[in-house]
């Protein structure tokens, strides 16, 4: 941001720096637009999308409980929100690799792995880095109170968040369906 506001000034004094100052611009503007983190007001539903993006698949799970991808482009909002409230038990990071997010072996890729212990009992969460995006950054620690839709991290650009639907809790979203951070709902009730 200083640089492109410095090559700006310099082209008062002689155009050629122009040729610096436009694609810093430019450059700064996308960060700002990237980094962008909204005020949203909180869905109603019991369970609510922690990220903007697309629902990428919907899978069940051997233990009973319901995946949903969501995949954020790096066009969407990167700041993730607890899709409810409850009081965060762990958050651990784990290394991995960094694959496309879109990719099926992008479950291998570096990721935080969240669990609020909640009203509907333990909540998982996945925050996944991609091929582009290698850093998670989470705002909240273990043992920390958190509100529905409030903000837990931010993964930069290209990314996947996964939730783990509770056994019995049937998604009310679709496959291909938008979805936006601590608004939309995942479940019916």
């Amino acid at each position: 941001m200083v640089a492109a506001a410095a090559t700006s000034l310099l082209t008062r004094r002689d155009r050629r720096w122009a040729l610096a100052a436009a694609p810093l611009t430019a450059l700064t503007g996308g960060m700002l637009w990237f980094f962008r983190d909204p005020e949203r007001a909180p869905g109603t539903a019991r369970i609510l999308s922690p990220a903007d993006g697309v629902v990428q698949s919907i899978d069940p799970w051997p233990d009973g409980r319901t995946r949903v991808a969501i995949f954020m482009s790096p066009l969407n909002v990167h700041v993730n929100r607890a899709p409810m409230a409850g009081t965060v038990t762990s958050v651990e990071h784990v290394p991995g690799g960094f694959v496309p997010a879109f990719n099926k072996d992008s479950d291998q890729n570096e990721r935080v792995v969240w669990h609020l212990d909640t009203a509907l009992g333990d909540l998982e969460f996945v925050q996944i880095a991609g091929a582009v995006a290698r850093r998670i950054v989470p705002y909240l620690q273990a043992g920390a109170k958190v509100a529905r839709a409030e903000r837990v991290g931010l993964i930069r650009f290209g990314s996947r968040v996964d939730v783990y639907l509770p056994e019995g809790i049937a998604p009310a979203v679709s496959v291909g369906q938008k979805t936006v951070a601590g608004v939309t709902g995942l479940d019916h009730g």
